[in-house]
């Protein structure tokens, strides 16, 4: 029995454990991790992957944050916002091919026309859909109000990613205003929890002054914060932020990506029950990347649904994958890939969080 089989027979991982799983290289204690992410999916979240089309709404954004391609600062970038005719045929497409959920991903915008078009559209979607289509919302920070707008208009998952759970290294990623506030976005995330939605956050692998305590600090932070669901992946620079110029202080790719699946195993392990994406991000760094999170615990895949025009606009980094072919190819080749894992697809399902249930469950609600 090696070092990470002795770590993982434990019922709880402290803070030394994790860091000595995320450094090690040896390939049978790797073995070990995921062997034991895939088994605790399999076991806790079962072995269906929950599908979600990806509708990318707008590229306008406030924040000037220092590793986005979106970033109010870059005027290198085409803005648009998708209007109500565009979105409903992606969320139409989405319905009708039977993804059981779509995700409605924008840059942070806290303007009332901005919120009124998101509750409009969420109205439409479960207009169009019969109630049926599932609606996941990662529209940045905004008023408890407008959260509970949106959650009683029929959204119900709201996605918030902290890119870590360090102030210190928040303000290194961020300009030090009241606008990149790292206490304002956990507060942002405790009114989400508190209106009742199933409240998801991630962070980034692989970033600059990052070290593995803080990934080690950031798993921790989730699984204290009780949280319902993660989207998480590498770090992947782009040329027209100022993040990028300290590209020589990052992880090679290789090491990005296996940290990123380590902390996808290891929050699989901690946080047995909870929904994990398999984040585009990562097929960046390997074209099966989202296939082998699959294989270390992620249990969510969200196939790119936004008309094509767009879709090339909306880049966060460098070389994100823009799919020519139609997201059903790509959900095909996806599904292929993942069969030989023993895992399918979660067809014309809502694929909730069955940590959420659980945990509504214990309370008593």
């Amino acid at each position: 029995m090696n070092i990470a089989d002795k770590i993982l027979a434990k019922d709880e991982l402290s803070r030394e454990d994790i860091i000595y799983l995320l450094l090690t290289t040896d390939e049978d204690e790797r073995l070990s991790l995921f062997n034991k992410a895939k088994y605790t999916t399999q076991k806790y979240s079962g072995s269906k992957v929950n599908l979600r089309g990806l509708i990318e709404l707008s590229n306008i954004c406030k924040k000037n944050c220092y590793y986005c391609g979106i970033r109010a600062g870059n005027k290198d970038t085409e803005r648009y916002l998708l209007n109500s005719a565009h979105a409903m045929e992606a969320a139409e497409y989405a319905w009708k091919k039977g993804f059981g959920s779509v995700v409605i991903q924008s840059g942070e915008r806290q303007d009332k026309a901005f919120t009124r078009h998101i509750t409009d559209l969420i109205t439409q979607i479960k207009t169009l859909s019969n109630q049926e289509l599932g609606i996941t919302l990662s529209c940045g920070e905004q008023s408890e109000d407008v959260y509970r707008e949106w959650f009683e208009a029929g959204a119900h998952r709201y996605l918030l990613r902290v890119e870590t759970s360090s102030p210190e290294l928040y303000r290194k990623l961020h300009p030090n205003d009241d606008l990149h506030d790292f206490e304002r976005r956990i507060e942002a995330l405790k009114s989400l929890q508190k209106v009742g939605f199933q409240t998801g956050t991630g962070v980034m692998i692989g970033l600059p002054y990052q070290s593995v305590e803080h990934l080690a600090d950031d798993l921790i932070f989730m699984k204290n914060l009780n949280i319902d669901m993660a989207g998480m992946g590498p770090y992947v620079p782009h040329p027209d932020t100022p993040l990028f110029y300290h590209s020589e202080d990052i992880p090679e790719d290789t090491r990005r990506l296996d940290l990123s699946l380590k902390m996808i195993a290891l929050l699989r392990i901690m946080m047995k029950d909870i929904n994990i994406a398999a984040s585009t991000a990562l097929n960046t760094l390997d074209p099966n990347g989202r296939a082998k999170a699959v294989a270390a615990g992620a249990n969510v895949f969200m196939p790119n649904v936004t008309p094509p025009a767009q879709a090339s606009n909306y880049m966060l980094y460098e070389g994100k994958p823009i799919f020519t072919d139609t997201a059903e190819t790509a959900l095909v080749e996806f599904e292929e890939h993942i069969q030989d894992l023993g895992f399918t697809i979660n067809y014309n399902m809502l694929g909730d969080s069955k940590h959420y249930h659980n945990r509504i469950a214990k309370k008593g609600l």
